[in-house]
């Protein structure tokens, strides 16, 4: 009975299996097939895109994507159709009208890298390290594994070209003044400018980085240095897809960082979620001679002539960052994107400031100063972009739409007292102070691109960008009084309004012709910085307290031209020589401009200077690339010459402290000093010997030369500096890839003292485990916890030694899943290819 009932089901199942086949085949008769491949490496592409509209009713849409071997097999009913064939960073393939009345095999269908625009970014994710184009140089640092678990700073800081210091400011070629774009754009996401937003986003958000040495017209002006745009993760991949990260490590180091991708034939919606918290223990030191016996009020006039700081800091930071987008395809040449960006950050950092003031090496008295700082910032970022390709061969307009707010509170309670006391004073009392910071940030962008692509070997392009940028910092410093109370110090009290405006127009045509390819551009842009000090001195009096001008109300235009021109010429096909040239500009920025000083010591203070104006430079650089089978090799030379250059010099003042007393202090203040030559160059190699070693090593060597004076003093100097970096990726048994990366900054002479050399090294090893849907890494950062500066400064009033470490070493453990993400199949099959670009 059991075998009979079983068969009679069996018969029904059938018959009802055979009913919706014979249903189905009704709406789809014939099947398309084809296989897609890499042009250039003749290897399977897997989830290609295959999408096939019907030319009648174009709301007809079916496709699939590409199985492991690239092949593709989809079925449809008779009729007439346009098949496109995608794949992310590839040429596009078109097959129009189609008609389909039996089944079609489109063959091997070979698809190139894009080259549609003369500087398209063109990245391969796994098989390219770093892309030559007319004016920038395109890295890859997906596969970085000792970032793993790293913030976006930790990614910049294994780029050629970049250095990162100890306090997480950013410099190209050893020249700070450097732009920071996220997608091409300023960004809420890069804070407006600062750099310390970039320790906080999760260094797997990264998809590539662009080195843009000599940025064409298209880019902003600002940045004497150049630009790095940082270009962040969307995937074109259809379906749901995604990753998800954990790390821990110590010191106290925690996060998870989700991406995830939802993509169908009309829109793709995307999603980046972050959290950290980490815990960052760092140390300063400062040794100060000074060259004649000082009195210091706030401690009852205890006279000394040598003070030393040891500093110990404690820092705590909690921040949850999210972006998530929509691209909806209007049709075939158009698509909308919206995307909302949110970041919060709750940071409290304690620091320990040990005093120690001595009379002819007599200990005179000890102090211990303690500061606690709480810091609540919120930032959004709203933004629109709309693009319509006209065709398939370049020719298109974007247009950019983006508003940044941030919100950031900032409290700080500083509290001293005597540890010792070998002085014939009595009663010792250090004053209480208390500071309260509010500033708040908004920030409009609106910019249009038109491309015409002119002919197959030619390209103009033109646009508008406005950036609309204001500032708000409410700032007041609270001492205790004779009573016992915190009373407001007003001449250190104020509320700085700060606004940058800059509108530019630019045009820019590029041709290729025989071996020889251009870009030649001109931008027009007006900067209009305007600032009101809101202050209880006046203009006379603020110069008493801070012994220079400045001015409480002020507004600035600068309209200029800013040309730029770049150019290849192929020597051969593995080989090419590139010239640029261009102007840039360097806008003083936020606490450059602010005049009331910070408050962290007691006797040395940051100033910012409301007098600074903008730099300008004018930079050449000369390049040359050569690849061989196994190795790579990348050069350039390079000049710059700045006016108005910024430089930073001590000096020493007398403020107003508590209760009317007079404090003197060691100030830190910017300025506009004069010219400064800048000649330098630079050697890349790559060498892939066998399929297990990867090694990369890269060295820049420059010279400044620095005129100018400032308040009646020569601060001229000529100096040489260098650093280099090298990276090493192993192979090893059972799947394990072990990773080190060096880097070494020289030492320099600055123009007042000088900074001795400083040593980094990262080890990272990884391991694919789950079938390779998950990575699971060990990194350290900084191994020797030599990542510190170190140097001296020399003035007319004293001789100051210091040290200063940000972070300690760290140690990460992190793990990566994928879902419905496989690795890249070709890179499977070509470990041992090429693994830089020189197409342009």
């Amino acid at each position: 009975m059991t075998a009979k009932f079983n068969f009679r089901h069996s018969l029904v199942l059938l018959f009802f299996l055979s009913l919706n086949i014979s249903l189905f085949a009704q709406g789809a008769d014939y099947t398309v097939t084809g296989k897609v491949i890499d042009n250039d490496l003749k290897v399977p592409l897997e989830y290609a895109t295959v999408s096939i509209t019907n030319v009648n009713d174009p709301s007809k849409v079916t496709g699939g994507v590409t199985d492991i071997d690239g092949n593709f097999a989809i079925e449809v009913a008779k009729g007439t159709y346009n098949i496109k064939i995608e794949f992310i960073s590839y040429e596009s393939k078109v097959f129009k009208n189609r008609t389909v009345n039996a089944d079609l095999n489109l063959g091997t269908i070979a698809l190139g890298i894009s080259s549609a625009s003369l500087d398209e970014v063109v990245v391969r994710a796994e098989t390219t390290q770093v892309d030559v184009r007319l004016d920038k140089k395109i890295y890859n640092i997906g596969k970085d594994l000792t970032t793993a678990g790293g913030t976006v700073s930790d990614a910049l800081n294994n780029v050629p070209s970049v250095s990162v210091d100890v306090e997480g400011g950013i410099s190209l070629r050893g020249n700070e003044n450097v732009r920071i774009l996220i997608n091409g754009k300023p960004s809420a996401m890069a804070g407006f400018g600062s750099t310390d937003v970039l320790s906080q986003l999760p260094a797997d958000a990264i998809e590539r980085v662009e080195v843009i040495t000599s940025p064409s017209a298209r880019y902003d002006a600002e940045g004497t240095a150049g630009i790095l745009n940082i270009i962040l993760r969307k995937d074109k991949t259809l379906g749901f897809n995604g990753s998800l990260t954990l790390t821990g490590g110590d010191p106290a180091n925690a996060g998870a960082s989700a991406n995830i991708n939802y993509r169908t034939e009309k829109y793709n919606l995307f999603n980046t979620t972050g959290y950290r918290y980490r815990k960052s223990p760092g140390y300063g030191y400062n040794d100060t001679e000074y060259f004649q016996t000082r009195q210091d009020a706030l401690l009852d006039s205890v006279p000394y002539n040598r003070n030393i700081e040891d500093r110990d800091m404690d820092r705590e930071n909690k921040g949850f960052n999210t972006n998530i987008g929509l691209e909806y395809y209007i049709n075939d040449q158009s698509s909308i994107t919206g995307s909302i960006f949110y970041r919060n950050g709750d940071d409290e950092d304690l620091t320990t400031n040990r005093n120690e003031y001595l009379l002819d090496g007599t200990p005179q008295l000890g102090t211990t100063r303690t500061e606690l700082e709480t810091e609540e910032d919120e930032s959004y970022q709203f933004a629109v972009n709309y693009i319509n390709k006209f065709d398939d061969n370049g020719h298109q307009l974007t247009a950019d739409f983006q508003f940044d707010t941030d919100k950031e509170e900032q409290a700080a309670f500083i509290n001293e007292i005597t540890d010792y006391n070998n002085t014939d004073k009595n009663n010792i009392n250090i004053p209480r102070e208390e500071t309260n910071t509010l500033e708040k940030q908004k920030e409009y962008l609106v910019q249009a691109d038109y491309v015409l692509p002119i002919g197959e070997e030619s390209q103009f392009e033109a646009g508008y960008r406005g950036n609309f940028e204001n500032t708000i910092t409410d700032y007041e410093l609270r001492q205790e009084n004779e009573n016992g109370e915190l009373a407001i110090n007003q001449n250190q009290t104020n509320i700085f309004d700060y606004t940058e405006n800059v509108q530019a127009l630019y045009t820019q045509y590029g041709s290729k012709f025989g071996d020889f390819s251009f870009l030649l551009g001109l931008r027009l842009e007006n900067t209009n910085l305007k600032g009101r000090i809101d202050s209880e001195l006046t203009e006379a009096e603020l110069r008493e307290e801070f012994g220079f001008q400045i001015n409480t109300d002020f507004d600035n235009n600068y309209l200029g031209l800013f040309p730029t021109v770049n150019i290849i010429y192929e020597l051969g096909k593995e080989e090419n020589i590139t010239l640029g040239y261009n102007r840039r500009i360097n806008r003083p920025r936020g606490w450059f401009i602010n005049p009331f000083p910070s408050r962290s010591s007691r006797t040395n203070i940051f100033q910012g200077n409301p007098n600074l104006q903008p730099a300008f430079s004018n930079a050449f650089d000369l390049g040359y690339l050569k690849r061989w089978e196994k190795l790579t090799f990348t050069s350039s030379v390079y000049f710059q010459r700045e006016t108005d250059a910024f430089q930073r010099v001590q000096d020493q003042i007398t403020i107003s402290g508590p209760n009317g007393s007079q404090v003197q202090v060691n100030r830190t203040l910017p300025i506009n000093l004069g010219t400064n030559d800048r000649l330098g160059g630079e050697l890349g190699l790559l060498y892939n010997p066998t399929d297990w070693l990867r090694l990369n090593g890269s060295f820049n060597f420059f010279q400044f030369n620095i005129e100018g004076e400032f308040e009646g003093r020569d601060y001229s100097q000529k100096n040489n500096s260098w650093f280099g970096r090298f990276s090493s990726k192993v192979s090893l048994p059972l799947g394990i890839d072990w990773q080190t990366n060096a880097f070494y900054m020289g030492p320099t002479d600055e123009i007042q003292g000088e900074r001795k050399g400083m040593l980094s090294i990262d080890l990272a090893l990884s391991k694919d485990i789950f079938n390779e849907n998950a990575t699971l890494s060990l990194n350290a950062s900084d191994l020797l916890n030599s990542r510190k500066r170190q140097g001296t400064t020399i003035t007319d009033n004293f001789r100051q030694y210091s040290e200063f470490q940000w972070r300690q070493r760290q140690i990460n453990v992190s793990l990566i899943y994928r879902f419905n993400q496989q690795k890249n199949q070709q890179r499977k099959q070509n470990r041992n290819e090429e693994d830089m670009e020189g197409e342009f």
